[in-house]
Order: C-alpha cells, then sequence, then structure tokens
C-alpha cells in the first residue's frame, strides 16, 4: 500500500542552558529566554507564546525527549531532523540532547541530521542589537582531514537503526551549501567513507536553498535533492501587493522632542502566505522536497524586523499539509518526504508543540490529514 507521506520535523535543541550562552547572554539563557520576554506589536498579534502540555522544558531531561517523540508520532511524523553544529576543528554546540538520545538508545523514535553551517552571531538570537552585533563563533571549512573528523564523529549515529534514510542511504541536510565552497568534494569524500565504513549506498544529500534558480547548480555538486527555502518565495509577493502592516515607532530625537516614525513590519497573513510558501510546479518533482510550516513568528527574537505570517489556524494548516500532500503524490514511496518547519523553534512562533491557546490542535491537524486527507 502506497504511503502519503514521510513528514520529517526540524527540530532545534537550544533548550538547554550551555557556557558559551551563559557567557554571551547571560547565566541560564536558552531559546525560552527570548519566548518568554516577546511583546505583541499591533493589535492581534499573537505574542507572546506559552507552552503548555510540555511546559518550558529542559531538553537535558529525557522524559522531556520521550513526551516529544510520543506527541509527533501521534501526529504521524517519521522522525526529527536534528539541527546539527560542526564549527570544525571538532567544535560543536547544543549537541547534548542529541548525543544522547544516540547514546542511550532512547527515545524509539526515528531521526537524521541538518547541518546547520553558519556562524553564529549576535543577530541570530537577538536582531535588535544592530549596534553591536558580533561574531560569537566563526563556521570554518578546513578540508579533508576536518571532514573526516566530522564523519566519524556521526558514524554511531549514521549507523543507528533508527537514522532515516532515502533508499537506503542516510538523509544529511546541508543548511547553507552556498557558503560551503568545496561542497562537491565533501559529498564525494564522505561517500567514500559510507563505502568504507558499512554505508553501501552513500548518503542522501539535501541542499537547503533561497532560490529554486540554484536548483541545477546543486544536484551537479552531488546533493540527491533540493528543499527551497519556502519564507524565501514570499518577499516577491511583499513587492507586488504591498501587503504590510505599519505601526508608529515613537522616538525622542537630540533635542529631546518627540517625532514619529513609520515602520513597516513584515507581516503576511496566513492565509495568503500558504498560496506561495509550496510551489506545485517546482515541488513536485522527485528530488525537490516541499517544506510545511505552520506558522512563523520571528518577533522574539528580532522585535520590529521581523517577518510575520499572521493569524494562522489549524484548519488553514490542514489546507496547507494537502497542498503539500498534492506535490509529493506521484512520487515514489521513498521520495514522498515533506520537511515540517519546524517542531520546536518556539522563539520563531515556528512549532507544533501544545500552546496554551490551541492545545494539541496542530497536532491533530497534521495527524487527521495525513490519515484522511480533507
Amino acid at each position: 500500500m502506497s504511503i502519503k507521506a514521510r513528514v520529517i520535523a526540524i527540530y532545534l535543541p537550544q533548550f538547554h542552558p550551555i557556557a558559551e550562552n551563559d557567557e554571551w547572554w547571560g547565566k541560564g539563557f536558552t531559546e525560552w529566554t527570548n519566548v518568554g520576554k516577546a511583546k505583541p506589536l499591533f493589535k492581534g498579534h499573537y505574542q507572546p507564546r506559552v507552552p503548555a502540555d510540555l511546559g518550558y522544558y529542559d531538553l537535558r531531561l529525557p522524559e522531556v525527549r520521550s513526551a516529544q517523540a510520543e506527541l509527533a508520532k501521534y501526529a504521524g511524523i517519521e522522525g526529527f531532523m536534528y539541527w546539527h553544529y560542526w564549527f570544525g576543528e571538532g567544535r560543536r554546540l547544543i549537541e547534548r540532547p542529541f548525543t544522547e538520545v544516540v547514546e542511550s538508545g532512547s527515545p524509539d523514535f526515528p531521526f537524521c541530521l541538518g547541518w546547520a553551517n553558519e556562524s553564529w552571531e549576535n543577530k541570530l538570537w537577538n536582531a535588535n542589537d544592530t549596534k553591536h552585533n558580533k561574531l560569537l563563533i566563526e563556521q570554518k571549512y578546513l578540508g579533508e582531514e576536518d571532514n573526516k573528523k566530522h564523519f566519524f564523529h556521526l558514524l554511531s549515529a549514521f549507523q543507528d537503526k533508527r537514522y532515516i534514510r532515502v533508499n537506503n542511504r542516510p538523509f544529511f541536510l546541508i543548511y547553507k551549501p552556498e557558503k560551503f565552497k568545496d561542497v562537491g568534494l565533501f559529498i564525494k569524500q564522505w561517500n567514500n567513507l559510507a563505502k568504507q565504513n558499512g554505508l553501501a549506498d552513500g548518503f542522501y544529500f539535501v541542499a537547503h536553498i533561497g532560490n529554486f534558480a540554484d536548483y541545477h547548480k546543486f544536484i551537479e555538486a552531488g546533493f540527491n535533492a533540493v528543499e527551497v527555502y519556502p519564507l524565501g518565495r514570499i518577499p516577491a509577493y511583499l513587492k507586488k501587493t504591498r501587503s504590510f502592516f505599519s505601526k508608529a515607532i515613537y522616538k525622542i530625537d537630540q533635542y529631546g522632542k518627540s517625532f514619529t516614525k513609520r515602520k513597516k513590519l513584515n507581516i503576511v497573513p496566513y492565509e495568503k502566505a500558504i498560496e506561495i510558501l509550496l510551489n506545485k510546479e517546482e515541488d513536485s518533482q522527485e528530488n525537490v522536497i516541499p517544506t510545511i510550516m505552520p506558522n512563523w513568528d520571528h518577533s522574539p527574537r528580532s522585535g520590529n524586523n521581523a517577518w510575520i505570517l499572521h493569524n494562522s489556524t489549524p484548519d488553514l494548516f490542514k489546507k496547507h499539509v494537502n497542498d503539500a500532500l498534492d506535490c509529493v503524490k506521484n512520487k515514489p514511496d521513498e521520495n514522498k518526504i515533506i520537511l515540517l518547519k519546524s517542531w520546536n523553534e518556539w522563539a520563531e512562533g515556528n512549532y507544533m508543540e501544545p500552546d496554551i491557546v490551541f492545545g494539541k490542535q496542530y497536532i491533530e491537524a497534521l495527524k487527521k490529514t495525513l490519515e484522511f486527507g480533507d
């Protein structure tokens, strides 16, 4: 029997303290810090967002990771794609949750990795602080020896029976392939190392790209598939429709007099956004992976500089999921992959986990749509 889709949910492991975040942002900083201090920026703006069933969790707790897996499994999600950080020379960050999942064997829920290969700067976690933006840790590409070290660091995960595969190839996404000058050589080297270490068919490499125009370039570089960043399709819509909301921001000038500066917030109704986030012609191709989004609101990190999809509802999300299912329906079962962005990106308003307004309604919407469609 043919399956409807293989939904893989992107998973952020940022929800636990680390020494580096303590140094950069203050003792105990996690993603929850930005989530908790968020404010509504206009009438009807859904902020702050408060978690329900799982609470303000700490991913060092195995009970939390198990509860997440149970919810995701219930929703019909095949597995999590954990964001993975390797900055070169063995430097990693927020790796503890995934490491413990691999080493403990729990939860018994499929997983794969996406390499978030970008430098960390202040603006990643506080885009309002433009005056003091600085490099926190640099993403480095150090050549074959470092590539080899990177591979063997992850080999036990790739060999794990839970690791998600496509045609027997471990799924591995690269977030910024355009920043990696020698990505084609990296792909060849890792595929050779895979075959030498029991992964006979090599990897299923996926390029996350900002524009479909780059599709052929990355397929020719050795990627098996591409995923087009769905929000990258929004700016053209905004430019065409001028669908901005305006907000008056009051400031004090150097003479102590108040004045009003108009600030255009990048706000798109979710009902309109779901007409743009997918592209039937592009996403229906066998080696293009469509991405669905329950919502997006970057304002906890970015304030007035945020992009916001406004008034998302579980029913509209069901429509969005159905559109994605339509994109993959004619693909081979192994390639009926849909990325779900995201499972738990709370500071981007981009999550499936229950909150105090909608509870499990988004989870139920995904479950019912995967089971019954319309």
